[in-house]
């Protein structure tokens, strides 16, 4: 009975070494994977990078940033949701990804209940560019091309449901007019056509089209935010351009699959709360016009439904609900 009773205790202790409890304890003992469902070199290229460099100093282990983009942003999102939910695939989630592609198309994935939600961790605006060879010096000469030549002009986003897609989307319902969109996989490739001349216009994260509106390359018309920007003070927000209730922004949200331990998921939010003392980080984000933010899983879940509730009635009024 002494030698069952043993072993009996040594079968018991084994397995709770593998519970989730004990794995989080743990956590993390090996590498991370970071996927950020854009093309590199735009926005959300540089805050998964730096975000990424910053939690290899909290957690001890070695973030590696990966990029699967395509399908507005559902591609490397769905990859996440497929991941084994252990903390150690991970995603640079956005709206986009989240919430408006799920509700435009159908995808294999929940983009909101398929997740469990670390943190939301940055919100960063939205800037309106133009070439400077089109001739258009504000808002009020791009409403008047744009109103006298329907759907002549065109603008490019980072992707079909993305921030800057439904942003711009909002500004042409606000403005009554009509622009002709070209998304692109990235704000990279769409800033790039816009600097070259194969589009009119790019509605597009500030910090996409800084160093170009700096070059002169691009002339910055209006900011999509409730004050002006303090890498550009001189450009107006769309509010004080004459358009009113057409602001939009990115949000950046830390996400894993769900399922995922709650222990392993608050350790990565208490880590990217850390994260925003780092005055790598936070000059980095600065110099990139990214807010900081730090919401804990509960709070970053309640971001995303109201946000998937706010986006539900924004593409219902543009008939892009999917049926």
């Amino acid at each position: 009975m002494t030698s069952m009773i043993r072993s009996l205790l040594a079968a018991a202790l084994a397995a709770c070494a593998f519970t989730p409890m004990a794995q989080a304890a743990s956590y993390p003992d090996h590498p991370l994977t970071l996927i950020n469902p854009y093309a590199a070199g735009g926005p959300a290229d540089v805050v998964a990078r730096s975000l990424g460099r910053a939690l290899e100093k909290r957690l001890g282990q070695p973030v590696v940033v990966e990029n699967n983009p395509g399908g507005g942003a559902s591609i490397g999102t769905g990859f996440v949701a497929r991941a084994k939910p252990d903390g150690y695939t991970l995603l640079l989630g956005t709206s986009a990804g989240h919430v408006v592609t799920p509700l435009m198309q159908k995808t294999p994935y929940d983009g909101v209940e398929g997740f469990a939600f670390c943190s939301v961790v940055a919100v960063q605006p939205i800037m309106l560019v133009v070439n400077p060879s089109r001739g258009i010096g504000s808002v009020a000469a791009l409403v008047e091309r744009a109103r006298a030549e329907p759907g002549k002009l065109s603008y490019g986003s980072a992707g079909v449901g993305g921030a800057t897609h439904l942003g711009a989307e909002l500004f042409q319902q606000k403005a009554h007019i009509q622009l002709n969109h070209i998304p692109y996989a990235g704000a990279s490739p769409a800033i790039n056509d816009a600097v070259g001349g194969q589009i009119d216009l790019a509605m597009l994260n500030l910090s996409a089209s800084l160093p170009f509106i700096r070059q002169g390359r691009l002339k910055a018309l209006a900011y999509a935010a409730d004050k002006r920007s303090a890498l550009l003070p001189d450009v107006p927000t769309l509010e004080e351009a004459g358009i009113s209730g057409a602001q939009a922004a990115t949000w950046y949200s830390l996400a894993a699959p769900a399922g995922t331990p709650p222990d392993v998921v608050q350790r990565l939010s208490d880590a990217v709360k850390a994260v925003n003392s780092d005055p790598d980080y936070r000059r980095v984000m600065q110099e990139q016009a990214i807010e900081l933010m730090a919401l804990s899983p509960a709070d970053a879940y309640a971001y995303v439904r109201r946000d998937r509730a706010d986006m539900q009635q924004l593409l219902d009024s543009l008939g892009l609900l999917a049926k």
